[in-house]
């Protein structure tokens, strides 16, 4: 009998595994025992979190894809299925806050281009869950069987200062995941949310350390906010992750949002 936390025979798409986070529960799933494959457009990083998973042992593959491209998912879906087999876990890792909607003391709210919201819409929401969704879960509905994981913030709960178009976006995916976990509860697939608290990362360490590494207000704020007094590590994330995803495990889980994020969205004063 499989353990309960065993991925062996699942063949789990990482999109966005290109990435810091969603590298990190690429390499946890795999270690699990998932044939992972690894989707992004930065091809370096890809084939580094892939050689950093095989090199343990594990079983991965790098494709590249653009999450944006209904097209590029299509001939990314067809491929894994031929070639390594019909996907039964997404992780929807991919997103990011686009530089241009972050307000300043000099750059106010009704400054933000109306381009630049629905670039983080686009970013967030359509390519971070809408068009991945629409490619891969009908092969899973039909099949019944699917775990769907998609990653949240926790901007997505309280909004931050300074980051609303993000904040905005990542809400709205939360309001999906529920809307895709109620739809499909009965089928065999289950839709549920990671929430991250801070995890520096090459998209946010601008904002949170000065040149000389020394910590910025905002990280000073951040850190007064978050009861366990530290940042996340990528690692932090692979639990969640592959509970999530593994069958036996969180087999009537579905709608739900596991927060890892040391405590932040429950600080109050």
């Amino acid at each position: 009998m499989k353990h309960r936390f065993d991925l062996s025979g699942d063949v789990a798409v990482v999109i966005g595994g290109t990435g810091s986070l969603g590298g990190a529960m690429a390499a946890g799933l795999a270690e699990a025992g998932g044939e992972v494959v690894v989707m992004g457009r930065n091809e370096a990083n890809g084939e580094q979190t892939i050689a950093g998973i095989q090199a343990k042992g594990g079983k991965a593959q790098y494709v590249k894809a653009d999450a944006m491209n209904a097209e590029s998912l299509k001939e990314a879906h067809a491929f894994i299925r031929e070639e390594i087999g019909a996907p039964s876990i997404l992780v929807n890792a991919a997103g990011g806050n686009d530089p241009k909607t972050t307000l300043t003391g000099d750059f106010t709210f009704d400054q933000i281009p109306v381009d630049a919201w629905r670039g983080n819409f686009d970013l967030n929401l359509v390519g971070g869950v809408l068009l991945p969704c629409q490619e891969f879960c009908p092969a899973m509905l039909q099949s019944g069987r699917g775990s769907v994981i998609n990653i949240a913030s926790v901007s997505a709960h309280i909004p931050l200062s300074r980051v609303i178009a993000y904040s905005a976006a990542k809400a709205a995916v939360l309001s999906l995941s529920q809307f895709l976990a109620r739809e499909w509860a009965t089928a065999g697939v289950r839709v549920n949310t990671i929430t991250p608290g801070f995890f520096p990362a090459e998209q946010n360490r601008k904002i949170l350390f000065h040149e000389d590494g020394s910590p910025t207000a905002r990280t000073e704020s951040i850190m007064g906010h978050t009861p366990m007094g530290r940042f996340g590590e990528a690692d932090e994330l692979i639990g969640a992750a592959v509970f999530l995803a593994s069958h036996q495990a969180s087999s009537f889980v579905t709608g739900s949002d596991i927060r890892v994020d040391g405590g932040f969205l429950s600080q109050t004063i």
